[in-house]
This record gives C-alpha cells, sequence and structure tokens, in this order.
C-alpha cells in the first residue's frame, strides 16, 4: 500500500511528496527538460527527477482517488489524468487554435533541431500559421489573446518562454514541448485538419451565397 511506502520516506521526500503532488494537481504536466533562460540552455529538472522517484507511491496515492499517473520515459512526460473526466480546464477559443497550431508546429520541427523532444519557435510564426491556416478571425488576433494563450499553456508546461522577462504580447521566443503530445494525439491533429477543411469550404459557400445575393439584389434595383 502507498502508507507503507510513504511512511517509510524521509522527512525530507515527504515534503518533496506534498509539494509535487499538489503541483501536478495544479499543472497536469511535468517534463524532464526544461530550458534555463539565464543559462539559455535546456537541463533536467529536479523536480521530475524527485516524482520519478517517488512515482510508485505517487501513483498509487493518486490511484485511490480516481487519478492516473503516467510516465511517458522516452519522451520524458509525467502526465496527471483524473480518470472521471472531472476538474477539466476549458480553454477559450483562441487558446485552444493557438495550441493546436503549436502541436502542428512541433511535429513539423522535431526532426529538425538539435533536441529531437523540443521544438523552438516565437510567438510571430505561431500566429503567422493560425492565420495561414484561417483559424483568426478576419486574420488578426488581439495582445489580451497572445497573452493569454501563452500564460495558459505554459502554466501547463505545454510551452516555456526563452527569455527573462515576463511573457511579452508582441513576441516571445517559445519552446514547444513533448507534453503537446499528450494533450494532441496525432488523431486529434487529422480530426483538425478535417475540420479546418469543413470550416474552409463553409465558408466558400457562404461568400458565393454572398455574392449571388448581391447580384441578385443589383438586377431587382435595376
Amino acid at each position: 500500500m502507498w502508507n507503507d511506502s510513504y511512511e517509510a520516506l524521509s522527512n525530507y521526500e515527504k515534503g518533496e511528496f506534498r509539494r509535487l503532488c499538489n503541483y501536478l494537481l495544479s499543472h497536469t504536466y511535468m517534463v524532464r527538460d526544461v530550458y534555463k533562460q539565464d543559462k539559455q540552455w535546456t537541463e533536467p529538472s529536479n523536480d521530475y527527477r524527485m516524482v520519478n522517484r517517488l512515482f510508485e507511491c505517487m501513483r498509487e496515492y493518486f490511484m485511490i482517488s480516481g487519478w492516473r499517473l503516467e510516465k511517458d520515459d522516452n519522451y520524458g512526460v509525467i502526465s496527471l489524468i483524473n480518470e472521471f473526466d472531472h476538474n477539466r480546464v476549458r480553454f477559450d477559443r483562441f487558446t485552444t487554435l493557438f495550441l493546436y497550431t503549436c502541436r502542428l508546429i512541433y511535429e513539423e520541427g522535431r526532426e529538425q533541431g538539435d533536441n529531437r523532444y523540443i521544438v523552438r519557435t516565437d510567438t510571430a510564426a505561431i500566429v503567422e500559421k493560425m492565420r495561414t491556416l484561417g483559424l483568426l478571425d478576419k486574420g488578426k488576433s488581439t495582445k489580451k489573446e497572445r497573452l493569454d494563450a501563452q500564460r495558459t499553456l505554459a502554466h501547463f508546461n505545454i510551452i516555456q518562454k526563452t527569455e527573462t522577462t515576463a511573457w511579452n504580447p508582441d513576441g516571445n521566443g517559445v519552446l514547444v514541448f513533448p507534453s503537446i503530445l499528450s494533450i494532441i494525439s496525432n488523431q486529434g491533429i487529422n480530426d483538425m485538419m478535417y475540420e479546418l477543411e469543413e470550416l474552409r469550404a463553409d465558408d466558400s459557400q457562404a461568400e458565393t451565397s454572398e455574392v449571388v445575393a448581391e447580384t441578385d439584389d443589383s438586377e431587382d434595383t435595376e
């Protein structure tokens, strides 16, 4: 039982157990490699190392209350999932589309970088891809939308900024972590692209209908 394993821990480990359980409940994902902005390089996370050490005990603890703790040793991602589909965070529309675009960029870029599990991009590139895909309302986005989306995804360890300064709505260097593979599967990407094609078809049909309507109106006027 988990409590037997817990009682065998040192006082320091018990403190880390409590702290990291609360961290996972808040952030959902934890990644093995994080970027140190002051050093400008990626290095292993001490928190990830500790969770990995306490993993079995934490896994049994969460299991009792309906949570599933998972670990992907290949990509270096720890995930906490509610088995009853509760405690879900609902992203707004822009954040959701920003997330999907980051997933596309991750898929396209992870084989090209020095670290094939972390993809480097920036805010401008993400927003431009959103525009190219037709995801932006009238081809534009607001500073608040960009800022909120970046902060939200960073909170859940999906992305991280490369600067030591605060998130900037006008642009940041952005690292996309492999945790994005857990939140959006390959099938999710395929479903999204299918939905985008349907949206484009609907928009094209609507524009055609408007042109016909305008032509009919002009003919009636004459």
